[in-house]
């Protein structure tokens, strides 16, 4: 049964529509699975932290015994589709076979010891799952890069990683072989491929000869899991290290009652997914989203997670492919949203989608809106870093109020400070922080490996500093105002680009927009918006049109926000997880008017 390679194993074009598959015969419902409200939420958070912890063994192994025992549904742990409708669907078990032989060619093939580092990019193919439970398994550190990096990228990381080995696919080996030779560390090659190339490991075949006997490492929780690389403002990415337990328990915000009794975190909350959900997040594989929603939130719920290949996003096949199959929870950036409601999701019809969220940068309440009525779905906000996981968010049962992602994550003491790590009133404007002492969260980044200085630098007094500006209500709602950095002061007046944002968006002319700060000789620096508009508008003189904009952004907010300057772009410049570049806009803007 388990003879064949990854890529025939249950490898074939579904015989029936999706829509006709049992996995549609659930009840439909939008109220919490998991919790009963905010409040029971926190009082149910009682962390305790075991010593040892492998999240393949601990997790991934008690849930593929389970569905041996039948006491999991019948949904795969893995659905997988490409542009050609051709499936691949894996339960925990053939996850598990073929993960563990993966392992093997880690350990054996690759000679790779517990500890060493893997540099992985790989697009949404079943494989990058399986890459990423082998790593577990042999207890080598992952660190996930995405297919749009350039040499230059690849070889910064190569190098200050120390990485032994790489995978990948055709689209990036020529890359890796341009720079490899600079990096001595690197010992191993591995080739996702149906053509050989010179001087790589073929990694299916190897995994078709390797043994599927494998046990599992035995990990400590504070033992080195992932790196991942993230982007500042300023200077070379920074080399983030998560242990097992940071990442492989705090990423989770799952009970693990089914393990260890006690250990409640709050992704369980925020997806608020079962062994019954068929969950759909479309980051980019290189982005530490994909990992705490595609790998480990979802699996420690025993839940389905869906992947689409799609090289690109694009809003028909989205929406196509939540009408067409049973996915019930659904999250992406609120870049792809504004896409979406763009292209009128009420010609679609989304029987199963029952829970949608969004993270990666702030949404628009307008956008929003939107989608409320076109679905009559709200879309929950989370917020969140490579270093912390869910900081906060908007839980189900909680009220949603449009402009905030929500209230604190159980796993943390979140409060608004000031420079010096001080703690600020309600209502009051400050730096958004979480309290590290006397107790450190064992859900936060170790540290900045490269360069070693960035880790004190985010500390002030009792506090880690987010970099991020926002306030906290009297009710205990969070509010963003903008990268510290991004915060626009002109004339004496601060003002977040997101508010300004946020009046644009609500322009029928508006599909998009940017805002940075720009020079001016009086004020110091002013607003300035950079506009994508929609199709119905491009043809307008453009002096009326920015004229009307500045009057519109003038009647839903204070007028002194006003953008005083706007250009209109065919697109703005985003990160690979959809951010938009506000650093690459303010840096341009700066550099042309010096």
């Amino acid at each position: 049964m388990h003879c064949c390679t990854p890529r025939t194993w249950c490898l074939h074009r579904s015989l029936t529509t999706p829509l006709e598959s049992p996995y549609l015969l659930r009840p439909k419902s939008t109220a919490p699975k998991n919790f009963t409200d905010y409040e029971s939420m926190k009082e149910a958070y009682r962390p305790r932290v075991p010593a040892r912890f492998n999240f393949a063994k601990d997790v991934l192994d008690v849930w593929e015994a389970k569905e041996k025992a039948g006491a999991r549904s019948s949904l795969p742990a893995l659905w997988w589709v490409d542009e050609q409708r051709t499936e691949i669907r894996w339960s925990f078990e053939e996850l598990g076979f073929h993960s563990r032989r993966l392992a093997n060619v880690l350990s054996e093939e690759c000679r790779l010891a517990q500890g060493d580092r893997v540099f992985l990019i790989l697009p949404r193919v079943p494989e990058w799952w399986l890459v990423n439970i082998a790593c577990l398994r042999a207890g080598t550190v992952l660190i996930p890069g995405t297919s749009q990096l350039t040499p230059r990228d690849i070889l910064h990381r190569l190098q200050v990683s120390e990485a032994k080995c790489v995978i990948t696919d055709e689209s990036t080996a020529h890359l890796l072989d341009a720079v490899g030779s600079q990096c001595p560390a690197l010992t191993s090659k591995l080739l996702l491929s149906t053509r050989g190339r010179q001087g790589w490991g073929d990694l299916t075949a190897l995994m078709g000869s390797a043994s599927a006997d494998h046990v599992c490492v035995d990990t400590s929780s504070d033992d080195h899991m992932t790196i991942f690389f993230t982007s500042g403002t300023t200077g070379s990415p920074k080399m983030t290290l998560h242990s097992h337990c940071s990442f492989g328990l705090g990423e989770l915000i799952v009970c693990f009652s089914l393990i260890f009794n006690t250990q409640t975190t709050c992704f369980r909350y925020w997806l608020d997914l079962t062994d019954s959900s068929v969950f759909w997040n479309t980051s980019d594989t290189g982005w530490a989203k994909t990992a705490w929603s595609s790998v480990f939130a979802s699996w420690t719920q025993g839940a389905c997670v869906f992947a689409h290949h799609m090289p690109r996003f694009n809003t028909s096949t989205v929406l196509q492919t939540l009408s067409r199959y049973p996915i019930s929870t659904f999250c992406t950036a609120p870049t792809a949203y504004r896409m979406l409601v763009q292209e009128d999701p009420s010609r679609f019809q989304f029987p199963a989608l029952e829970h949608c969220l969004c993270a990666g940068e702030p949404i628009n309440p307008e956008v929003m809106s939107q989608w409320r009525r076109l679905t009559d779905l709200d879309i929950y906000e989370g917020y969140g870093q490579t270093e912390t996981v869910l900081i906060a968010g908007t839980f189900k049962g909680m009220e949603v109020r449009p402009g905030s992602f929500g209230k604190v994550s159980p796993a943390y003491d979140v409060q608004v400070v000031d420079d010096e790590g001080r703690v600020l009133p309600r209502g009051t404007e400050g730096n958004l922080a979480i309290r590290v002492k006397p107790h450190r969260p064992f859900c936060l980044f170790l540290e900045y490996m490269v360069p070693p200085e960035k880790t004190a630098e985010c500390f002030r007094g009792d506090f880690y500093l987010t970099g991020d500006r926002g306030v906290m209500d009297k009710d205990g709602y969070l509010w963003f105002i903008g990268r510290a950095d991004d915060v626009i002061l002109s004339a004496g007046y601060r003002i977040g680009p997101f508010e300004v944002e946020n009046a644009l968006i609500e322009h029928e002319a508006v599909a998009e927009s940017a805002v940075v700060s720009s020079p001016d000789p009086i004020r110091g620096e002013v607003v300035k918006a950079f506009v994508v508009l929609t199709p119905e508008y491009k043809s307008m003189n453009q002096y009326e049109l920015i004229r009307e904009l500045q009057a519109h952004v003038k009647r839903v907010t204070a007028p002194y926000k006003y953008p005083r300057k706007i250009e209109f772009v065919d697109q703005l410049p985003k990160t690979v997880s959809g951010k938009i570049r506000r650093v690459e806009l303010r840096k341009k803007e700066w550099d042309h008017q010096m």
